[in-house]
């Protein structure tokens, strides 16, 4: 039985092109702190030296302070006192890059149908981002962050995807039981590597990231169609 269901976000609950995002992401990010001497091409190696950092985080401490120790070798122990700049650009300037995602309905419906059905729904989206990005890309996709038992976000955990303890850390603070979770999302290499652990997994391939070329006919994979009808068949009784 599948009591425990947990969600990517980024190209699985909100439909989008990751590298589209990413462009429209650091074009609209530069354009708001160029005015307060951050450099756009320092900035944006900057952002991907910290998050590298998050990526290798081993839990020592949270991502956010992976991120921030490492962006302040680019600009200094000022970055930190700046972290007000950067928080009213997420409140202000990201909604931008909302242009550049997707919408579909089946991501509220099928979360809503789950919560009703008793299953218990975790947003388990690589912990890279501050919670009121991570907030916001959940309303872009119709959903609260209140309909998750848990959201992952840089400010509340010491891992990253595909590190495999980011996995247990979620098992353990929910309690699940890794044979009655399962691990939806639309990246081989960072979603489905949760089988590992046990966990079942389903590959939603509508925005499909395959770095690696794996043969993905090894995983249970579809759209959202798919995905729900696999939900029902492991259901059974």
């Amino acid at each position: 039985m599948i009591k425990n269901v947990m969600f990517d976000l980024d190209g699985t609950l909100l439909p989008m092109d990751q590298d589209m995002f990413v462009k429209a992401y650091f074009k609209s990010l530069s354009m708001t702190l160029a005015p307060y001497g951050y450099e756009p091409k320092k900035l944006i190696d900057g952002i991907w030296a910290g998050t590298a950092a998050m990526v290798t985080n081993d839990g020592k401490c949270t991502n956010e302070e992976a991120f921030w120790k490492k962006f302040a070798e680019f600009f200094g122990d000022r970055v930190y006192n700046d972290k007000d700049k950067f928080e009213h650009y997420y409140r202000n300037g990201f909604d931008f890059t909302n242009a550049v995602c997707g919408y579909t309905p089946h991501a509220k419906a099928l979360v809503y149908r789950l919560k009703e059905q008793g299953i218990k729904v975790v947003l388990a989206t690589n912990p890279i981002f501050p919670a009121i990005a991570t907030e916001k890309r959940i309303r872009w996709a119709g959903l609260e962050p209140s309909d998750f038992e848990l959201y992952t976000t840089y400010e509340n955990i010491g891992y990253c995807k595909p590190n495999l303890d980011y996995y247990r850390e979620i098992l353990a603070r929910q309690g699940f039981e890794p044979n009655q979770t399962l691990m939806v999302g639309n990246d081989v290499s960072e979603d489905m590597v949760a089988r590992d652990l046990g966990i079942k997994v389903f590959l939603l391939t509508d925005y499909l990231i395959n770095k690696n070329d794996e043969d993905i006919s090894v995983y249970p994979h579809g759209g959202f169609g798919e995905l729900f009808e696999y939900i029902e068949r492991e259901n059974e009784v």
